[in-house]
């Protein structure tokens, strides 16, 4: 795994999402309500819209065009109109930093097959 830092975990408030590029990829990260990080690739995969546009509900992202809403563990769509999952990544916080492995996703999912 090729973790690298994302940004500063203070930089991403409880309940929020944020889009970050890692490995030219967007990856939105998400602190869920539960104050934990997770990334998943930012294009819905319905409508391709940035889903750190959204909002985050527990461990859930709600895409902000259509609402299809995607679980941030399986990153597989829980609401309509999405079908397909989007690409979930490994995430690790260390010392006060966001750390993602965007090199592979921890998912079946990937970005081409949108």
């Amino acid at each position: 795994m090729a973790f690298e830092k994302a940004i500063d975990l203070d930089e991403l408030k409880v309940g929020s999402a944020m889009q970050v590029e890692l490995g030219g990829e967007p990856i939105c990260l998400v602190r869920t309500d539960t104050d934990t990080v997770k990334a998943v690739h930012n294009i819905c995969s319905h409508a391709f819209y940035e889903l750190h546009e959204g909002w985050v509900d527990d461990n859930h992202i709600e895409c902000g065009l259509h609402g299809s809403s995607f679980d941030l563990d399986s990153g597989k769509p829980d609401a309509l109109p999405a079908v397909k999952p989007v690409p979930t990544y490994a995430v690790q916080v260390r010392d006060g930093e966001v750390l993602v492995d965007a090199s592979t996703p921890t998912n079946d999912a990937t970005p081409s097959s949108f």
